[in-house]
């Protein structure tokens, strides 16, 4: 399969990065799988796995230390922009994020460069309705479910892959 050449786009900061390093495993309509290494050197992230819900509008990454344990679970609210024509697929992090932790505890950040971004107008009315929208059902799917359903695509691909 021609699989399409991967972007990471960030308003905080003003970046879109081409993902060199990942490795697409899955691709379809509504979900993307992938495999990839740290972009930057990192004590306590050497590489990982990333499940893209793209109709849900977020995506959920299993970091990985050296030791390839888990570090932490990680949900970026995201939106995306594909291009047929050159064959690519943009992700755009609309900021809001979900951590969960190995012991379970879970954190969400960065509301504050959300809330930034719409200020300085990075985003606008409609992206920063689609980001609070998408972290909304993103916390109702893991507080209704927990996240296995939600990290079983990733768990699923690595036991096939051992």
């Amino acid at each position: 399969m021609n699989y399409p050449i991967l972007y990471r786009k960030r308003f905080i900061p003003d970046e879109c990065v081409e993902l060199k390093n990942d490795e697409i495993l899955k691709l379809d309509e509504s979900v993307m799988i992938t495999k990839w290494k740290a972009l930057k050197k990192r004590s306590d992230i050497c590489n990982g796995y990333s499940c893209y819900y793209f109709k849900e509008g977020y995506k959920i990454s299993k970091f990985l230390k050296a030791d390839n344990t888990l570090s932490r679970w990680y949900f970026d609210i995201i939106t995306y922009d594909r291009d047929t024509e050159s064959n690519t697929l943009t992700v755009i992090d609309l900021l809001a994020d979900v951590i969960v932790f190995p012991d379970g505890k879970m954190k969400i950040d960065d509301l504050d460069e959300l809330s930034e971004a719409f200020e300085k107008k990075l985003i606008d009315e409609s992206l920063l309705k689609k980001s609070l929208l998408s972290l909304n059902r993103l916390l109702n799917e893991i507080y209704e479910n927990g996240i296995c359903s939600l990290t079983a695509p990733i768990e699923k691909i690595i036991s096939e892959q051992e």
